[in-house]
């Protein structure tokens, strides 16, 4: 008699999961919504929405392109709107910051700071909670220089410690360790310590592993490990805390956004715009939000458990208690699967044609 080693037998065991899977549908997530959520003052106007985010008071950031100043191209389109858990208007945060250009996204951290990624000056600013700043990463281009936008360029610029080139998102690990997803023109993710020094950094441009395509969100489970939203590979790609390869997730369309809710069961929300960058003049439906247990699918590939048809979804980011994704068309979902309530903010970046709302879902199962 033959014996096939424990790991062929648990590499057999996830091909068979994963073509199991596979062949099963995926079932939507029913939801009913609320609209006109968020209470703007008479003269305050949403641009772009390019991030939403929630503490755990639940108040809940906008990070908008509005506020626009400047000539008609190249103009400063980023403004941080601080919001009450029943959508009133509390305050602007960072009014004429220098580190505003162009808005990109916003999270909260487990101590309530608020982190802006701005994409147009490349910089990533920490709020206390009381709105001052109080960390920033990176630097714009100076004014008195020829500044001029970044441009891709083959073969790519080699990437330098501590400048960003279009950064993305950010997260951390419970040491408070800090990632950085860097972004439309590097393609790397930069490790900083809790205390803003620098520690390393990885990827380059690429399709193989622990290679990128526009990291376009990044997100950390309990357990340390990293997950980049690869969005032009079409991919998540998963990393230890050292950014050490683990895993590839490549059955979640194109990763716009990304949250992974609290909590010993872990689920991973993943926004995917159907294509990249679908117009919505084409499709009534340009994406879907999925859903995937964590502890099911450990290192293995894994089929989403579940979808939200939605707009192409810019961004997901979560609170201390739930997980939100934020995007343009401004809807907030409150979940009720297991094992506890969330909450969701789902929309899309326009194409050509946008009504900037909020919806709110609620019975989200």
């Amino acid at each position: 008699m033959r014996f096939f080693p424990v790991t062929l037998f648990a590499a057999l065991f996830a091909a068979l999961r994963v073509a199991a899977l596979a062949q099963q549908p995926v079932p939507e997530i029913p939801f009913d919504s609320a609209p006109n959520f968020f209470k703007l003052p008479p003269d305050l106007h949403f641009g772009e929405v390019s991030g939403v985010a929630v503490n755990s008071k639940g108040h809940v950031f906008v990070f908008s392109r509005g506020n626009t100043t400047g000539p008609a191209y190249g103009a400063s389109a980023a403004q941080l709107l601080e919001f009450g858990s029943d959508g009133k208007y509390i305050r602007e945060i960072g009014k004429n910051l220098y580190a505003w250009s162009y808005s990109h996204a916003v999270r909260t951290d487990k101590d309530d700071n608020i982190w802006a990624i701005d994409k147009g000056s490349d910089m990533i600013v920490r709020f206390t909670p009381e709105g001052r700043v109080s960390m920033v990463f990176g630097r714009k281009k100076e004014a008195s220089d020829e500044a001029a936008p970044w441009t891709r360029v083959t073969p790519p610029r080699a990437a330098i410690d501590g400048q960003f080139r279009q950064p993305t998102d950010v997260t951390w690990d419970t040491q408070g360790n800090i990632f950085i997803s860097d972004g439309y023109i590097n393609s790397r993710v930069a490790k900083y310590d809790k205390n803003g020094r620098w520690v390393r950094q990885w990827g380059d441009r690429g399709t193989k592993p622990g290679e990128f395509n526009t990291p376009h969100s990044i997100a950390a489970d309990a357990k340390g490990n990293v997950y980049v939203g690869d969005r032009s590979n079409s991919r998540i790609q998963v990393f230890d805390n050292d950014l050490t390869f683990k895993a590839i997730y490549d059955q979640v369309g194109a990763p716009w956004a990304m949250c992974i809710t609290p909590g010993p069961h872990q689920y991973l929300y993943s926004s995917n715009s159907n294509p990249d960058s679908n117009n919505s003049l084409i499709a009534a439906v340009t994406g879907e939000i999925y859903v995937t247990d964590l502890v099911a699918a450990g290192t293995v590939n894994t089929m989403p458990e579940a979808t939200l048809r939605a707009m192409a979804d810019h961004g997901v980011a979560r609170s201390n208690a739930r997980p939100v994704a934020r995007n343009t068309t401004y809807n907030v979902a409150s979940a009720q699967s297991v094992p506890s309530t969330r909450e969701l903010i789902s929309g899309g970046m326009p194409q050509i044609i946008s009504t900037p709302r909020i919806t709110v879902h609620r019975k989200f199962v």
